[in-house]
């Protein structure tokens, strides 16, 4: 991996990512016995999935990944270790099927925070009533969360741009500014580095909306992603996003890729 101080192109590169395959999703009575029913993590395939989405990162768009800003649910954060493991793999296997696969890893230049200004939308339109917190109190450990981080890439000085979780019963308009918010926080903190950032389904949305104006109705597979980029002046003066390519995004009604091959 190169260094931030190496992306000195003109431009800034950001991923937005959505999380690999959840278990209740594939597994319909998991939430009957789980302790944490509206925090599903990952299946195996899912594992894999973002693993193998990290190697084409790494091979295919072309620009390093410095950062990686994570949504506190753990099937985000499961997603970010694979995807991290396959950025930082010495000697990648094409033929690696996941992070246990990869024994050499270089993790001294990338480096890992959690955001909540990426979580899920706190209401009903993502999380059945029944699964969710009774006390609308969702709680997140963080440092039990970045242990699950590969060793030496936790980010422990950054401030998140959204100090504190939202509010249950988050509006979807509500959701939707946070996510453009955090963004443009996140890109302006960090405009020598190129970011990914992992998140839900909605939030590729909110900024596909955003930057994207014929994405009106779209769909967004496991570990689908958008690409943005922007120019950078030397003063570090910043002109708009603008979505550049993607990959597993396409338009709902004919499944016509958004800016790139659909991944199935």
């Amino acid at each position: 991996m190169e260094s931030a101080k190496a992306n000195t192109n003109g431009h800034q590169n950001v991923i937005v990512m959505r999380h690999g395959d959840r278990a209740d999703y594939c597994e319909p009575l998991w939430d009957l016995t789980a302790v944490r029913p509206w925090d599903p993590p990952l299946v195996h395939d899912g594992k894999v999935r973002a693993f193998q989405t990290g190697q084409r990162i790494r091979s295919q768009v072309g620009f390093p990944i410095h950062r990686v800003i994570v949504s506190p649910f753990l099937r985000c954060i499961q997603t970010a270790a694979e995807v991290a493991a396959a950025l930082s793999a010495v000697n990648l296997d094409d033929n690696a099927m996941s992070s246990k696969d990869v024994p050499s890893i270089d993790n001294s230049k990338l480096k890992l925070a959690i955001e909540f200004g990426l979580c899920e939308i706190l209401s009903t339109v993502a999380i059945k009533s029944e699964v969710a917190p009774k006390d609308g109190k969702f709680d997140f450990k963080i440092s039990d969360l970045q242990d699950m981080f590969p060793e030496g890439t936790v980010d422990i000085n950054v401030d998140m741009a959204c100090k504190e979780l939202p509010q249950w019963g988050e509006s979807v308009e509500g959701f939707k500014e946070r996510h453009v918010n955090t963004l443009k926080v996140l890109a302006d903190k960090y405009p020598s580095e190129n970011l990914l950032l992992v998140t839900h389904w909605g939030g590729v949305g909110s900024i596909l909306y955003k930057y994207f104006k014929d994405a009106t109705k779209y769909f967004v597979d496991y570990c689908g992603f958008i690409e943005l980029r922007r120019q950078v002046s030397k003063n570090n003066e910043t002109e708009e996003f603008e979505v550049v390519n993607s990959h597993g995004v396409a338009f709902r009604e004919n499944k016509v890729p958004i800016h790139g091959p659909v991944i199935t």
